[in-house]
């Protein structure tokens, strides 16, 4: 499937423009200014690339290691962060611990997204001046593309930070610094531009083959209903609840039989998949000094045992990030096929050098595998071909159930798409249903795909679940304080009317 995909979302040739952050604004273009240069479809469409680039920084970028899957999930109860000690890494433990530093924070995430923010901005902006030389049907398709992708960059940043600066057109001036909203006014302002272009119903509900990546109807909505549950905004769970009625309704999407199936390459954008952040091996020239190049990925590099023999079961040495807790594997049930599709047993398959906070179980969803960086032209590490899958329609069925019963409907409809989830699993199907089931189901389904924490804080969980564990590896309750992240401090140094958050 991979080598059928335009990587980059169909403009790899042309993105090869950027190079480090925002640089390829930096180019001297063949006419006088910025301006001039991004005034033709062509170019617009350069722009529009650019703005997709930063999906594939997180992981490394910017000088920290990121991954929004584990960002979230070691702050929830499904997974360890590991490495070497408590010092490796050292912002992941004090995250994980809710006591995370302004100087000890994922500054670049901060970086990254806003950097997503910029970019989808500079589109916008391209478009207004040149709408003369640009077909309606492009100006419609690129506008809501760039402005599904500011949403959900924004929406990164709203969750892990909450009262954070807001703009909509790039600052122009020294020293760029935008006014800072409050979490709740950042909230209104972005799902009020989201639903605004969805409802212009501008974009595919599912990609074609030649632009897997791009972002389409079905991601908006599960963008939108993302955030409008973590808000717990009732006022907007029943429009929420229609899209993802409209998701199942498409025909379009379909939960793969084999669980453990997605989570390999050739299970990459199946009929399950509504949209993953493409990443590549072959040719892939990411590298330590140019890690913002487009390429793969060093998550599976991250999660796997250190010290393996490469080949051993079929996985990679790795450097022992994120050990699955033995709680989690011991939380599904002996035939549910997820439990060994999400938890890889590599104290029953291996030797390995086992570090801090080893359990013997690994992620085995993005676990590496020998060829799994095969092809790369530069720094092993950081490319593996491994796609991150953000949203599934699996998701789709569990927040469809979930809406259901926070808006009184018809709990056999809930009930059918929770089942439908299960029987996948091969386990038994339930009679009744409750919110509760479906996040305990939703805590199966997603582990290491950074779900659990999200569904902790909105469900009002977290200060009964994530408490002191008898390892003494967290010693901290989370609290309402320690909703947000503090701001990083190169941030607050920069802009001195910026308000830090609790920490």
């Amino acid at each position: 499937m991979k080598s059928k995909i335009l990587f980059a979302f169909g403009m790899l040739s042309v993105f090869t423009l950027s190079g480090c952050s925002d640089d390829f604004l930096d180019l001297t273009p063949p006419t006088d200014t910025v301006g001039e240069y991004f005034n033709t479809q062509e170019h617009v469409e350069e722009a529009l690339v650019a703005a997709y680039n930063p999906l594939q920084w997180p992981d490394w970028g910017n000088g920290y290691y990121c991954p929004i899957n584990l960002m979230s999930d070691i702050m929830a109860d499904d997974i360890w962060v590991g490495g070497s000690s408590k010092t490796d890494n050292q912002f992941w433990h004090l995250m994980m611990n809710f006591e995370a530093l302004p100087n000890q924070t994922p500054a670049g995430l901060w970086t990254d997204e806003y950097s997503g923010v910029k970019r989808a901005n500079d589109v916008l902006s391209y478009i207004n001046d040149s709408r003369d030389e640009l077909s309606q049907d492009f100006i419609d398709k690129a506008s809501a593309e760039a402005r599904v992708l500011r949403a959900y960059y924004y929406n990164n940043l709203w969750k892990f930070w909450g009262n954070i600066p807001f703009f909509t057109d790039n600052l122009e001036a020294m020293p760029y610094t935008a006014p800072q909203l409050k979490a709740d006014e950042v909230y209104e302002n972005v799902i009020t531009d989201l639903k605004d272009v969805l409802d212009k119903n501008l974009l595919p509900m599912k990609a074609d083959e030649s632009e897997l990546g791009r972002v389409t109807q079905a991601m908006g909505y599960m963008l939108y209903t993302e955030m409008v549950m973590y808000q717990n905004d009732e006022s907007r769970y029943g429009q929420a609840l229609q899209y993802m009625r409209d998701i199942i309704s498409s025909g379009l999407y379909d939960l793969n039989p084999d669980y453990a199936a997605l989570w390999k390459e050739s299970g990459e954008w199946c009929q399950e998949s509504i949209w993953e952040i493409n990443y590549k091996s072959e040719n892939a020239v990411r590298s330590y000094s140019n890690p913002l190049a487009s390429g793969g990925t060093v998550l599976p590099r991250l999660i796997s045992p250190n010290q393996w023999v490469d080949g051993t079961a079929g996985v990679a040495g790795g450097w022992g990030f994120c050990p699955v807790r033995t709680e989690t594997y011991e939380r599904y049930a002996g035939n549910d096929t997820r439990r060994d599709a999400t938890c890889f047993n590599a104290a029953a398959n291996g030797e390995y050098n086992k570090r801090y906070q080893d359990t013997g179980f690994f992620l085995a969803k993005y676990i590496a595998t020998p060829d799994g960086n095969a092809g790369q032209k530069a720094d092993a590490d950081l490319n593996f071909n491994n796609n991150l899958r953000v949203y599934r329609y699996a998701e789709c069925l569990l927040n469809a159930a979930e809406l259901i019963l926070k808006t009184g409907g018809d709990q056999a409809e809930a009930l059918r798409y929770v089942n439908l989830v299960r029987q996948r699993a091969h386990i038994a199907t339930l009679e009744s249903v409750s919110e509760d089931i479906i996040i305990r189901e939703r805590q199966l389904e997603f582990v290491g795909e950074g779900k659990r924490y999200w569904d902790l804080v909105r469900t009002g969980k977290a200060p009964q679940v994530l408490v002191p564990d008898e390892y003494g590896y967290r010693t901290n309750t989370w609290s309402e304080s320690k909703k947000y992240l503090p701001i990083p401090d190169t941030e607050m140094s920069s802009d001195p009317n910026l308000k830090q958050n609790d920490y």
